[in-house]
């Protein structure tokens, strides 16, 4: 539990990320709240400023609790100097934009995602992409503008084996969407023993080359951090089978993207859908473009019209649950850039609903 003299020192939050006037309103009414709890001793009003992007660099030196996701380079030296922040609590799954080297060493700063917030967002992504590429839709477009009306060769999800690499809560939600398509779902996460219901076998990191070669598609839903960056790359490629498929939803910069292109361009890989890309945007040289095989979203895989909304619910929630001394959700291990299943948003809603995750 929190002593008075620790919320003595939490005076200014600094937002960042697309709120409304509503949004920091309910921000600084549970603010209110926690002040009015006589459980919690809290005894001074705390100041919200939405900094945006156009200010995150600016105010960040002044934050107590970061909140946001600053998409703009932000000085972060400058704003450990202070040795202010206490908390950063991210408005997206992926870290790689606040985990630098000082707020990792910083045994005093927290740090928070919004992991499997738009788990279903990305599940519906992955889907899309997936049924896409199955289905040719990509060639199909294609022959659309010219006007070309061909029947092609399609494929078919059912009775393949599916390898999801990284089981947090995008590939939970994957599996479950993916459990009613009579498909073998093979996964490989950090943390094996955490096996759900929807998938069939679950190993350690130290197998994902093997899942490479035992699956017929192989979905990415790790998070970016030192250890994976160019986690996929021309072994994982080589040891995939013939004519499988290969979809990120997770970060660019965790696969080699010119083994990728190579991997494709021989005609080794059938198709490829990637939400994301190394380089963003993409570089109109990419021969990514040009492939009919690939299919190509600009990162809108967690886009949700309640995105802010779920969002600021969590973040209320969080600050609710931190000011009472109780542990926050999502709060990531700093080394790996991922919370732990037991602190995981989602496993708690689920359970709480009595629902699977």
């Amino acid at each position: 539990m929190m002593n008075d003299q620790t919320f003595e020192t939490i005076r200014r939050i600094v937002l960042c990320y697309p709120v409304e006037s509503h949004h920091v309103t309910q921000i600084k009414e549970t603010l209110v709240a926690c002040k009015d709890d006589p459980a919690i001793p809290m005894n001074h009003d705390i100041e919200v400023i939405d900094a945006g992007q156009e200010r995150v660099d600016e105010m960040l030196p002044t934050a107590d609790i970061f909140i946001g996701h600053a998409k703009v380079p932000v000085d972060w030296d400058r704003a450990l100097a202070t040795k202010r922040l206490r908390w950063i609590q991210s408005s997206a799954a992926g870290l790689d934009h606040c985990l630098v080297p000082g707020v990792i060493a910083d045994p005093d700063i927290i740090v928070s995602s919004a992991s499997g917030l738009f788990a279903p967002q990305v599940a519906e992504q992955t889907f899309a992409l997936l049924f896409g590429l199955l289905r040719r839709i990509g060639l199909f477009e294609r022959a659309r503008q010219i006007p070309e009306f061909i029947r092609r060769p399609t494929d078919d999800l059912r009775g393949k084996t599916v390898g999801i690499v990284g089981l947090g809560g995008n590939g939970r939600e994957i599996a479950k969407m993916l459990r009613p398509w009579e498909v073998k779902i093979l996964a490989t996460d950090y943390y094996p023993e955490n096996q759900p219901a929807d998938v069939d076998e679950l190993w350690p990191t130290s197998r994902t080359d093997e899942l490479f070669a035992s699956s017929d598609i192989v979905i990415l839903t790790l998070p970016l951090n030192a250890s994976t960056r160019h986690y996929v790359g021309e072994k994982q490629f080589a040891a995939m089978k013939p004519g499988s498929y290969f979809v990120n939803v997770a970060r660019g910069a965790v696969v080699d993207e010119a083994a990728l292109v190579a991997a494709l361009s021989r005609g080794h890989l059938a198709a490829a859908g990637v939400d994301v890309t190394e380089t963003e945007p993409l570089p109109p040289e990419s021969p990514l473009w040009t492939d009919p095989n690939v299919l190509i979203t600009p990162h809108v895989g967690a886009q949700s019209y309640r995105r802010v909304d779920d969002t600021t619910d969590l973040v209320c929630l969080n600050l609710r649950r931190y000011f009472s001394g109780l542990p926050i959700y999502n709060r990531v291990d700093k080394t790996l850039g991922f919370p732990h299943p037991s602190d995981s948003y989602r496993v708690a809603s689920a359970e709480a609903t009595n629902t699977s995750i």
